[in-house]
Formats: structure tokens, C-alpha cells, sequence
């Protein structure tokens, strides 16, 4: 049995005395709490989703953004801050949840895997337009003007998932190889996903997207469309009229038949430009999170993101 194994066990060990001593008590979700698994904490869902594509059996993953929540605004329960502290691998991307980044920061240390490291951000204005006022906010929130939605570029995905494959071996070696190996088969996903998008926005009549906020950068650098965001990179930020006024213009000129918006957030805006260019409203997924009950994945939401795209855009 390795050390890791060793010191589990007698914190686990330890936590049933404890709950034994406390009747009623619970540990609910807490770290630690499978001494033959790597406790893992993902920041949001995709990188939950990498965490068990990945970790498979050998993995216990808590997600700290609830389903249904948007996890740009997640605040940390002191059990959460707990989890964080316990866990044996925390995986976040640095500036995206400022709430995270404070929970690592104090004791967070080499046990923390940081996305950005492996895939440096774009800018903000990748992908699109560079609006003043909006993109300033969405600046200020999110490290200089970097687009924090890495994971919307299915190759620079994969190449996340090696490296967490890594990581994981780091620090579980008895299981390296099988980490390897599940890694391999994402990046197998990913590389088909990949191809799709290729294939079916390859010729469409329109290439530009209008979308409530600015957050698929990433997928229109990778597969050459352009983004017309209502807002900047801050789902919650209202549009000033002025800044609705160019985005109606924007969404005329180029005869966009669709305005997209997104589930973890209100459509309303989204309406009120698709009513003035006569136009029709669809959901995009920026995938930060899944709505509650959802039985989706991060693959099956991609798809049905390319589907709409398709649509939107008069794709054949």
C-alpha cells in the first residue's frame, strides 16, 4: 500500500471516530472521505468533466458550482473551503472565480493544477469585436481582458486533459498508466468533435454569431467565425442603450437570422435585439455549467451547440 493509501486510511479512519462521537453528524461531500480514491475539486463543470473522463474509478470529484448556478459569481461555504484545503489535486482556472483563487491562495499550495498554465488564455477580443465599456468590465473581472472559455476549442481541451492525465499519475502512481490511457481516448473524442465543427460550419451562408456575452471566443478563432457579443465577458452585465443601439445595427447589417443566448442566464436582451432586426432567439451553451438534472455532457452540449450553429448560419 503507498503512503498516500497509508495516510487515508487513518483520516478516514479518524473521521468515523468522529462521527461516531457526534450523533446525527454527517460528512456529507468532505474530502477524504474514500481512502482508496484521489479526492479531486473541479472549479466548475468542465473541468469536472475532465476530472472523471480521466480519473475514472480512481477519482472522487466534487464540483464546487452547483448545477444551474453561474460559477463566475460561485462564493465558497466554509465546507467548501474545507474541501479545498483537504483535497489531493484541485483543479481551477486561475481568474476565473475570484472565490477559488483566494481558497487556493491560502492553502492551496503544489496540490492545485491551474488550466492557464497549460493553455494560455486569448484575448478578450479573439474571436470578435472589441466593444468599449462592456469589455472593460468584463476586463476587470476577468484578468486583464483574457477569455477564461479555453474549453469551447475542443484541441486546446484535449491538450488540458493530458496534462491533468499527468498530474493525476503525480499523484497517484499506481495508477498512471490507466490515467494515460483514458486521456488517449478523450483526446480521441475531442479530435471527432473537433472534426465535426470542421465539417459542418466548412460552408454557411453567414459567419458571424450574435451571442448575449462575449464568450466563445475560443470556438470562433478555432472554426474562423466572428462574434458579435451583446455584452463582454460578464454574463450579468447590462448592456448600456447605446451599446444596444450598434448591436441591432451590427445584427442588420449582417442580416443575422438568429440571436443567441445562453441557459444560465436571462434571455430577455437576447429578445428584445431579436424582436427589433426580426429575428429568432436560440440557445448557444457556453458549457460553464449544466442545468440542474440535466443528463448532458460536455460532448452531447457541443453538439447541440454545432446544430444551432448550423441552423443559424445556413450551413450546408
Amino acid at each position: 500500500m503507498t503512503n498516500r493509501t497509508t495516510t487515508r486510511v487513518l483520516a478516514a479512519a479518524t473521521a468515523l471516530l468522529a462521527l461516531g462521537a457526534g450523533a446525527g453528524c454527517s460528512t456529507g461531500g468532505a474530502a477524504g472521505a474514500d481512502p482508496q480514491r484521489v479526492d479531486v475539486v473541479a472549479a466548475f463543470y468542465p473541468l469536472q468533466f475532465l476530472a472523471e473522463r480521466i480519473g475514472g474509478d480512481a477519482v472522487r470529484v466534487t464540483n464546487l458550482a452547483k448545477p444551474g448556478a453561474e460559477p463566475h459569481d460561485l462564493e465558497l461555504t466554509p465546507g467548501q473551503v474545507g474541501q479545498v484545503s483537504e483535497a489531493e489535486l484541485i483543479v481551477y482556472l486561475k481568474g476565473f472565480q475570484p472565490a477559488v483563487d483566494e481558497a487556493i491562495g491560502q492553502n492551496g499550495g503544489d496540490r492545485a493544477f491551474d488550466v492557464t498554465s497549460v493553455q494560455p488564455l486569448l484575448d478578450a477580443s479573439a474571436g470578435g469585436h472589441n466593444h468599449e465599456g462592456e469589455e472593460e468590465h468584463g476586463e476587470e473581472e476577468h484578468g486583464g481582458g483574457k477569455d477564461p472559455h479555453v474549453w469551447l476549442d475542443p484541441t486546446r481541451f484535449a491538450a488540458i486533459g493530458d496534462q491533468l492525465a499527468q498530474r493525476l499519475g503525480k499523484a497517484d502512481p499506481d495508477h498512471a498508466a490507466d490515467y494515460t490511457a483514458r486521456s488517449a481516448a478523450l483526446r480521441a473524442d475531442l479530435t471527432n468533435l473537433d472534426g465535426e465543427f470542421n465539417q459542418g460550419l466548412r460552408t454557411c451562408q453567414r459567419r458571424e454569431i450574435v451571442t448575449s456575452h462575449a464568450a466563445f471566443g475560443y470556438l470562433a478563432d478555432r472554426y474562423r467565425l466572428e462574434q458579435v457579443g451583446i455584452t463582454g465577458l460578464s454574463p450579468d452585465v447590462e448592456p448600456s442603450p447605446q451599446r444596444l443601439a450598434q448591436v441591432i445595427e451590427e445584427a442588420k447589417d449582417h442580416q443575422a437570422s438568429t440571436i443567441f443566448f445562453e441557459t444560465l442566464v436571462s434571455p430577455k436582451v437576447a429578445e428584445t435585439i431579436a424582436g427589433q432586426v426580426g429575428a429568432r432567439t436560440a440557445v448557444l451553451d457556453p458549457i460553464e455549467g449544466l442545468a440542474a438534472g440535466s443528463g448532458a455532457d460536455y460532448l452531447s452540449v457541443m453538439r447541440t451547440n454545432l446544430q444551432a450553429l448550423r441552423t443559424a448560419l445556413s450551413c450546408s
